[in-house]
């Protein structure tokens, strides 16, 4: 991540994230008040956390921040990381 303004995505959910933007805080604010696992890969996101987390993508985006899968080291477009969120594992 080198953007001011970052997410890592991994397993179909958050791995990482460098905000620096207050809305994208305060977005993260509101999912990370979910329950969460403390294994990024055991972390099982229900409908609201993806809801949650694809309003957390678009502000990020919406800013020009960057977004980033973990496993291939590219970086994601709002729309890929949202379906990548939406639709991981299915």
């Amino acid at each position: 991540m080198s953007s001011e303004n970052s997410l890592d995505l991994k397993w179909g959910t958050l791995k990482g994230w460098k905000l620096e933007d207050a809305d994208c805080i305060a977005a993260m604010e509101r999912l990370l008040e979910t329950p969460r696992c403390m294994s990024v890969a055991l972390q099982q996101d229900t409908d609201e956390q993806k809801q949650l987390l694809c309003e957390v993508i678009d502000r990020v985006a919406d800013i020009g921040g960057e977004i980033w899968n973990d496993w291939s080291g590219q970086q994601m477009t709002a729309d890929e990381a949202r379906n990548y969120v939406m639709n991981y594992g299915k």
